[in-house]
């Protein structure tokens, strides 16, 4: 009783002292409750902030993906570092619709592209697309149709007179979804397209239907073509035609194959500048760009966005060779979202089709976390230290102050031990109740931060409580030692035994 009243009288006569150490505990708590409150959950959110710029994932046609290792045409199926020349002569990125200025020889079922949504992870694909990138002539006049000649070379001549006739030539065009309404078959549906692929764009006008005759013109294009929102393109490709022509890329064999000219017309319903090559492109509905091609049901290529977990040794020894892991790490990696295993489940559900990350993509989401969490962590660090000198000091004022107080007690036959034991026991009082309020601040301020720079709530989880509660015991711990020794001449160990 005597002990209680002690530290309930130490407070009223050092309150102002006592609320310092309070506050100063509490904004500690505050920092490092917040800040280890978005380390823990900072992964899922900058994953989902770095998607929104482009995909992660790219599947293609599996002959596509071996002439692209053989020749290092492309890094992980479409490397951010790898280029060509598009049709204005410039230089085009992964993704760009002006990537080759050849047209696809291999493809994948437009109709498979749906059943990426059944994956083990079909929560974490946030969005797909499937592509057909293909060249045609844009801006044409006159018949557009070319003469049939023996093994191509009079229609060759037809599609060149034609040609001329266009204003731009050899246009790279990318049939795809914009926000195609998918039904799976288990009853669920979803919504997959360009719109969420390429959200960065800046838009003049709106975005195409889908199954409609409606296309989206670049920036650069539209100003070489001279169209505007509301004006239509006419768009004339030359195809191989013969008696063996398999209708989905078949060129017949040599002596019995010839060209024609298809020829269609899209209205142009928004223009969009990507700051990139594909400012020189158009981007049309799938089922125009496969009428212009004669390629029905025919994609060359999917771009898959999907939060991933960044990867890890064991994700890097996966990528290499899945059939390397033991029966715990197959289980390990498969259950986990790294962008092998997710790119690993699309192939088991996708025949002949071959999907890789994005290695740039996925290297600069785990870069920017790996940044991100020790810039967090670091602060955490600091915010405690200054707690420490902070509470030192502070102790150190008070315990001089009460000069006098301490000595009458060690009069009465209070051992070192004691008085220590009592300085203790109101530091910690004091330290706690600052704790408990910091840590209600720092969780709303970490909702805060979460609304504010990722668009969403912060979630909490228990153990960030736990571990600073901890720090800070140890801290304040530390500091109110290490004053009491210099007040008392203690040795920290002896005032820990109470001798």
């Amino acid at each position: 009783m005597f002990f209680l009243k002690m530290i309930s009288r130490s407070f009223s006569r050092q309150f102002k002292r006592r609320l310092l150490i309070a506050v100063t505990v509490c904004l500690s708590a505050t920092v490092s409750v917040a800040m280890l409150g978005v380390v823990f959950d900072v992964g899922d959110k900058l994953n989902a902030e770095l998607s929104t710029y482009g995909s992660n994932i790219v599947v293609q046609p599996k002959s596509d993906a071996v002439v692209s290792d053989l020749y290092n045409t492309g890094d992980s199926a479409g490397s951010a570092s790898g280029s060509s020349s598009g049709s204005d002569g410039g230089s085009t990125s992964d993704g760009s619709a002006a990537a080759d200025s050849a047209d696809p020889t291999a493809f994948l079922k437009e109709s498979d592209a749906q059943k990426i949504k059944t994956i083990f992870w079909a929560f974490n694909i946030t969005n797909f697309a499937p592509e057909l990138n293909i060249h045609a002539d844009a801006g044409c006049v006159g018949s557009g149709a070319g003469s049939a000649g023996s093994a191509g070379t009079a229609g060759a001549s037809g599609a060149a007179a034609s040609a001329a006739k266009c204003k731009a030539t050899n246009v790279p065009i990318v049939g795809t979804w914009f926000a195609k309404t998918l039904h799976m078959d288990s009853g669920e549906s979803t919504v997959a397209g360009m719109n969420g692929m390429r959200s960065w764009w800046k838009i003049n006008g709106t975005w195409p239907k889908d199954d409609s005759e409606q296309a989206m013109v670049g920036s650069a294009l539209a100003a070489k073509l001279g169209v505007n929102v509301g004006d239509s393109v006419t768009l004339d490709k030359t195809i191989a035609v013969g008696a063996d022509d398999n209708t989905n890329g078949g060129t017949g064999e040599t002596g019995k194959s010839s060209t024609e000219r298809n020829r269609v017309k899209v209205k142009i319903v928004g223009i969009f500048d990507s700051g990139d090559s594909d400012n020189s492109a158009i981007y049309m509905p799938s089922i125009a760009a496969q009428t212009l091609a004669n390629l029905p049901n025919s994609i060359d290529k999917i771009e898959v966005k999907a939060l991933t977990t960044p990867d890890n040794d064991l994700a890097r020894k996966a990528s290499k060779n899945p059939n390397a892991l033991t029966q715990d790490e197959w289980e390990t990696w498969y259950c986990t979202a790294y962008p092998s295993s997710i790119a690993y489940q699309i192939e088991e559900v996708l025949p002949g089709a071959v999907a890789k990350q994005v290695r740039q993509v996925a290297a600069l989401q785990g870069d920017v976390l790996n940044k991100t969490q020790a810039v967090m962590v670091l602060m955490t660090v600091l915010s405690l230290v200054a707690a420490a000198i902070a509470v030192a000091n502070l102790m150190a004022a008070s315990i001089g102050e009460r000069g006098s107080e301490l000595a009458l007690l060690k009069a009465i036959g209070a051992t070192d031990g004691a008085v220590s034991r009592l300085m203790l026991a109101e530091t910690a009082v004091i330290s706690l109740v600052g704790a408990i309020a910091g840590a209600l601040l720092g969780s709303g301020v970490a909702q805060i931060v979460g609304h504010v720079v990722f668009g969403s709530g912060i979630t909490m989880r228990p153990m960030v409580f736990v571990l600073v509660f901890v720090l800070l015991a140890v801290t304040v711990l530390v500091a109110s030692l290490s004053s009491i020794r210099a007040i008392l001449g203690l040795r920290p160990a002896e005032v820990l035994h109470g001798r």
